[in-house]
């Protein structure tokens, strides 16, 4: 699982964390999940020193988090600092407060990144992120 972490990103934890939890899923709740999201989330996060770093929420096919960009064409590309990754995670702020304030960006189907919220919330309370 420590290929996910990447030094620098305090995402890195978060994203590493939500695989987990995806790891910890039955094969039930993992077709549940894939079946009601049914898509894949291409991450860029940028460190505090301008670094980048790319990560996949595959809930197309596989259910699965890992690093670097996605196998198969990302349905959304969500383009945020680490910081702002962190309160998402936290439910400090949310996708769209996070998009109108410029502090969020989308590449691709804007409406299907709102579903990411849905995606870190359920993790959350099944990992105590």
């Amino acid at each position: 699982m420590s290929d996910i972490k990447v030094e620098g990103f305090k995402s890195s934890a978060t994203l590493e964390a939500l695989a987990k939890v995806f790891e910890s899923y039955s094969e039930e709740e993992k077709k549940a999940q894939i079946k009601k999201t049914n898509g894949i989330f291409e991450m860029r996060v940028k460190n505090a020193e301008g670094k980048e770093a790319v990560w996949t929420i595959d809930l197309k096919s596989t259910g699965t988090v890992y690093k670097g960009e996605p196998k198969q064409k990302a349905n959304v590309t969500i383009i945020m600092s680490d910081d702002t990754f962190q309160q998402l995670a936290e439910g400090k702020i949310d996708g769209q407060k996070a998009f109108m304030t410029g502090k969020l960006k989308t590449k691709g189907n804007m409406m299907f990144a709102t579903k990411l919220d849905g995606i870190l919330k359920a993790a959350k309370t099944k990992a105590k992120l």
